[in-house]
C-alpha cells in the first residue's frame, strides 16, 4: 500500500531529478527500492544517505528512534538485491548490513556529520543498523534518467552541482577542524567527477569530434578544462588527506573548485547540448 507521506516526495525527487523541498530539503536523499519480505512486491521509500567511495553509499535504518525496524531494512534483509534512484541515475545494488567495529565507526561518521543520528538512538534500546549498498557493475554506459543525451549532461551536472553546493555547506558549518564524514564526501565527489571527465575524454568527445569537425576547437577547450579541474580535484585531495587538513583551506580549494567547474559546465552545456540534440 501507498504510503501517503512518501509518495509525494517520491513524485517531486522523480520530477525534479533528485531535487526537493520541505522536510528533505538539502538532504542527501536517494529513492531505494526493495522487495517485499512477505509480498515479493516492489516497495520504494526515499531515504537519507551517506556518500562512502568505492561504488557505494551507506543508508541507516534508524526510523526516527523507534523501537522497531523500518520496512525497508527488514525487505532487504530478506532481498538483499535492492534499486537506488540517486536522481541522475538508477543502478541496481547489493545490500550489505555493517557489522561490529566497521558499523560503529560508520555511524560515529554520521554522527559528527548530524548529530540528530545519536538523538535517535538514544531514543531505542534496539542498535540502530548501519548498511552498505554496494553498486551492482553492469555493462554499457549508466543509466541516467534522461529522455536525451542533451538531457543527460544537464541532468549529471545538476547532480555535480548539488552534491559540490551541499559540501561548501558543510563546509561553513564546520569546526576548527575537518571532520571524517566531510572528508569522505569530499573525496567521493573528487572520484565521480574524476570518472565523468575521463567517460567524456574516451567516449563522447571523439565521437562529436568525428560527426562535427567545426566543434574541434570547443572540444580541445573543454579537453585542456578537464585538465585543469583535475589539478584543482588533486589538490582538494590532498589538502582533505593531510594530516590535520586545515579546514580554511580546504575551504579555498573547494570555492577555486566551484568557481572553475560551474563556468566549465556551463560552456559544456552551451557547446554540446545543440550538438547532441541535432543528433
Amino acid at each position: 500500500m501507498p504510503n501517503p507521506f512518501n509518495e509525494p516526495i517520491i513524485e517531486e525527487f522523480r520530477a525534479n531529478k533528485g531535487r526537493v523541498g520541505g522536510y528533505f530539503e538539502g538532504a542527501r536523499l536517494i529513492l531505494l527500492t526493495t522487495t517485499g519480505a512477505r509480498t515479493g512486491t516492489p516497495h520504494t521509500t526515499p531515504v537519507g544517505y551517506l556518500p562512502d567511495g568505492d561504488g557505494r553509499v551507506l543508508v541507516i535504518a534508524s526510523a526516527g528512534g523507534a523501537d522497531r525496524h523500518p520496512h525497508w531494512y527488514t525487505n532487504l534483509l530478506a532481498h538483499p538485491h535492492v534499486t537506488i534512484d540517486s536522481g541522475a541515475f538508477t543502478y541496481e545494488a547489493r545490500a550489505v548490513v555493517l557489522q561490529g567495529e566497521e558499523r560503529d565507526r560508520a555511524f560515529a561518521r554520521a554522527v559528527e556529520a548530524d548529530p540528530g543520528w545519536a538523538e535517535y538512538q538514544q531514543k531505542t534500546e534496539r542498535v540502530i543498523p548501519v548498511v552498505a549498498l554496494h553498486e551492482i557493475a553492469q555493462d554499457g554506459p549508466p543509466n541516467i534518467n534522461a529522455g536525451s543525451m542533451g538531457e543527460a549532461i544537464k541532468v549529471v551536472h545538476d547532480a555535480f552541482r548539488r552534491e559540490l553546493a551541499l559540501i561548501r555547506q558543510e563546509m561553513s558549518a564546520g569546526t576548527s577542524t575537518l571532520g571524517a564524514q566531510l572528508r569522505v564526501n569530499c573525496l567521493t565527489f573528487c572520484q565521480g567527477l574524476h570518472n565523468h571527465h575521463t567517460g567524456e575524454d574516451l567516449g563522447m568527445f571523439p565521437v562529436l569530434a568525428d560527426r562535427y569537425p567545426d566543434a574541434a576547437p570547443a572540444l580541445a577547450r573543454l579537453r585542456h578544462e578537464h585538465e585543469r579541474i583535475a589539478e584543482l580535484v588533486e589538490e582538494l585531495r590532498r589538502t582533505v588527506t593531510a594530516e590535520n587538513a586545515d579546514p580554511a583551506t580546504a575551504r579555498a580549494e573547494v570555492e577555486r573548485l566551484t568557481a572553475e567547474l560551474e563556468a566549465h559546465l556551463t560552456y559544456e552545456e552551451e557547446q554540446l547540448i545543440p550538438l547532441l540534440a541535432a543528433a
